[in-house]
């Protein structure tokens, strides 16, 4: 059997004998020549078959095995392959030999373009052919690997924490709570404990991509019950240190996405993938309410975090006046922070935190920890929470920890963004939210 060649190959291939495999897109059953379109994982080729028996005397199964293809029908082929420019499809044809069909579809396609979001869902399997989705994972790929590269050239360790915790690591009330045996269990809404942890424990820097559970209940473009989170702790730095290794790793991975996927993103997104300058713009918090207040829009709470129309208007206003599509707002007010945020020594009532805003959505939040055990007691309590309850965690502080910050990062939203999608819905391998478990 001639060995299997994938399609963004044959361009570069000799003219001659050649297998390829995928599935059908489209039969054009002419009355004289046949053409098929065979996309696999990686492109789409022309398939052509001149009939032999359009005189309606010879004999031709091959036509006929072509004209019983439907859409979908996963098959190999053999045959020649030609280079020849007049051919639309990358100047590239194969004149079919043999066909060995692997699977037929016993049903049509449920799904088209004009099918709305919420039934491609339903049908995510067959969404997922189409080239675009292709393509958001294949730029998914390219920018986690981009990031986990630039860690581990850099000394960082990888770790994979629990998901399964015996309490909260943020706030209750997102708690999903399962049974676990005799006990109750919560799904991990971030690893924040837990690469603190090492920290005590002489890692130094770490990282980890993995999933993260809210129960929140929302429906908006931007969230997930269930999503991906990219974090990141080391020791040894402030909040400052924190923001330029963040824009560091958000510079690494568009460059990588630019370079290997840019011309397929021009292609089919008719986008330009964009490298920020760094630093990126950083305006405290309290100062971006007020940019955005003489930009003619008021936040309904002052007391409260950016809602999403400050979040569009402080990134209009960092693409104005500092052309970046990224800007930091900082030192968040205490009342909006968790628990274990450091505060400024000249004004206890801000953090040293901040809110990542990439096209006016928030991608992350990072800060730097309080690490010091009395005052992170303290501050557990002005939140309303019991010591008792973090004892585990404030036994970390017991036994001697540096200063340290991290972040954690929503990957489905960065490539949303990216990609200018309308949700993360359409970037998310398989979603989950409020009303969705399947498939």
């Amino acid at each position: 059997m001639t060995d299997r060649t994938l399609v963004k190959q044959l361009a570069a291939s000799a003219d001659g004998p050649v297998r390829v495999s995928g599935w059908v897109e489209t039969v054009r059953d002419q009355k004289k020549v046949q053409f098929v379109i065979l996309r696999d994982e990686s492109g789409s080729v022309q398939l052509v078959h001149p009939r032999v028996d359009h005189d309606g005397v010879t004999p031709d199964p091959l036509a006929e095995q072509i004209s019983a293809l439907s859409t979908g029908t996963f098959l190999s082929v053999e045959g020649e392959l030609k280079h020849d420019e007049r051919v639309k499809l990358g100047g590239i044809e194969v004149k079919l030999a043999s066909i060995e069909v692997s699977g037929a579809p016993a049903l049509e396609s449920p799904i088209a373009d004009d099918t709305s979001i919420d039934k491609r869902l339903d049908w995510r399997f067959l969404d997922l052919r189409r080239p675009e989705q292709q393509l958001i994972a294949r730029v998914q790929t390219t920018f986690e690997h981009a990031l986990r590269s630039w860690w581990v050239e850099r000394d960082f360790i990888e770790i994979h924490t629990p998901k399964l915790m015996a309490s909260a690591s943020e706030s209750r009330a997102e708690l999903f709570e399962v049974e676990y045996f005799e006990n109750k269990a919560y799904l991990a809404q971030s690893p924040q404990f837990f690469k603190q942890m090492a920290q005590p424990a002489g890692f130094g820097k770490v990282f980890e991509i993995a999933p993260a559970f809210r129960a929140d209940p929302s429906f908006t473009s931007r969230h997930a019950t269930e999503f991906t989170s990219v974090d990141m702790e080391l020791s040894w730095v402030d909040h400052e240190d924190v923001m330029a290794i963040h824009e560091q790793l958000i510079v690494a991975g568009l460059t990588a996405v630019k370079e290997k996927h840019g011309d397929d993103i021009r292609a089919l997104f008719d986008l330009e993938v964009v490298i920020p300058s760094t630093p990126f713009p950083r305006i405290p918090l309290a100062e971006a309410k007020r940019v955005v207040a003489e930009r003619g829009y008021t936040v309904p709470r002052q007391d409260a975090d950016m809602d999403p129309e400050g979040e569009r208007q402080i990134a209009a206003w960092a693409k104005e006046e500092h052309g970046s599509d990224f800007v930091f707002l900082t030192d968040y007010d205490t009342s909006i922070r968790p628990f274990y945020h450091a505060r400024h020594a000249d004004d206890p009532q801000l953090t040293k935190s901040y809110d990542l805003i990439f096209r006016g959505t928030e991608i992350s939040t990072g800060a730097q920890r309080e690490h010091r055990v009395d005052v992170l007691e303290a501050q557990a309590r002005e939140k309303g929470m019991d010591p008792e309850e973090l004892g585990f965690y404030l036994d970390f502080f017991r036994y001697g920890v540096p200063p340290h910050g991290g972040f954690g990062m929503g990957l489905s939203r960065v490539i949303m963004l990216l990609l200018e999608q309308s949700s993360i819905r359409e970037v998310t391998y398989l979603f989950r939210g409020p009303n969705r478990l399947l498939p």
